[in-house]
């Protein structure tokens, strides 16, 4: 059983290293093919040509993203902000992640502790898992507030500790469904804003 997590653990990172990766690629294109993932431009065309399709696959890139993190999740946010402007971008991207973090809080909810350590190391599972204890779990609830609204957090991460605590499923969502949606949308403008002055810095 213990293999089988150290296992879990090495797909995962193996995962992540590729992702840094292919954000750096992703960058390096972006700045090579302005136009392609423009509003307007040859990706979406393509996406559109999809139908319905299109912002599926996005909508399910995102949900994987929470608990699969191969890209950064800063990246494809912005990457559908550029795709589907800031209008679908922001529900495309709300739905995906809102989706996907009712997946993380429930399949950690579902196979517990050993779900939440195949992510990440023991010291930082359990420094996020001891704030659980505190002032009978209240303690954790307005952190996971604070984590949803100011960065720097794993946001990702604490839905699945959030799975493994006495949290019912309706406090989750009424915590996410108040502190991430402006967060979420003000982060996205800021990385957007920022992606577009690195790559002006290499023109």
């Amino acid at each position: 059983m213990k293999v089988k997590t150290i296992d879990q653990k090495l797909i995962i990172r193996s995962l992540t290293i590729l992702g840094l990766f292919a954000s750096a690629f992703l960058l390096y294109y972006f700045k090579t093919h302005p136009n392609m993932m423009a509003v307007g431009g040859s990706f979406q065309k393509t996406l559109v040509s999809l139908g319905a399709f299109g912002p599926l696959l996005f909508i399910l890139l995102q949900m994987v993203q929470v608990i699969y993190p191969i890209i950064p999740g800063g990246m494809t946010a912005i990457i559908g902000h550029i795709i589907f402007g800031p209008l679908y971008g922001f529900i495309y991207n709300f739905v995906g992640i809102f989706i996907g973090s009712l997946l993380a809080f429930g399949l950690a909810r579902r196979y517990g502790n050993g779900f939440a350590k195949a992510f990440v190391s023991e010291e930082t599972y359990d420094k996020y898992v001891s704030y659980l204890d505190r002032n009978d779990g209240k303690f954790f609830e307005k952190f996971l507030a604070a984590a949803f609204i100011l960065p720097g957090f794993p946001d990702d991460f604490l839905c699945v500790v959030a799975g493994l605590s006495k949290m019912t499923w309706k406090k989750f969502i009424v915590i996410f469904l108040i502190s991430k949606p402006a967060t979420l949308y003000l982060y996205t403008i800021i990385g957007y804003q920022g992606l577009n002055a690195v790559l002006q810095i290499f023109q």
